[in-house]
């Protein structure tokens, strides 16, 4: 049996302002990403992330990824949600996934280190 597929779609950390987010800098946010997928990878996953820019290019990104193989669940992270600015990329993003995979689901973490809790709400290895 075929494992179920995961895509993490989220900010590259490199790009994000941590001012508002005490505690957290980007090469701790690239190390939850990494630890994240490899806890799903563990799991029984086939985890693939996807780290887009804050415009520019992060819509066709994000299409080649979904374009690449079907996924059983896409996560949108945290960082895509929060600041508020951010509300336009991430409802470009969220159509981008409604479109290209519409048998999809979508989850959402809530931190960098609970995306693995966030897929298994929705679908099981």
């Amino acid at each position: 049996m075929a494992k179920k597929t995961v895509l993490a779609i989220g900010i590259e950390p490199s790009l994000v302002d941590f001012s508002a987010f005490p505690g957290l800098t980007a090469e701790l946010v690239t190390s939850y990403i990494k630890a994240q997928i490899e806890q799903l990878r563990a799991m029984g996953y086939d985890a693939d992330s996807c780290l887009i820019d804050l415009g520019d290019t992060a819509e066709a990104v994000a299409a080649a990824a979904l374009g690449a193989k079907h996924y059983d669940c896409v996560v949108i992270g945290a960082g895509l949600r929060e600041p508020r600015e951010r509300l336009l990329l991430f409802e470009r993003i969220i159509n981008l996934v409604h479109l290209g995979a519409p048998q999809t689901r979508i989850c959402f973490n809530t931190t960098p280190a609970d995306t693995a809790e966030a897929v298994r709400r929705w679908i099981e290895p």
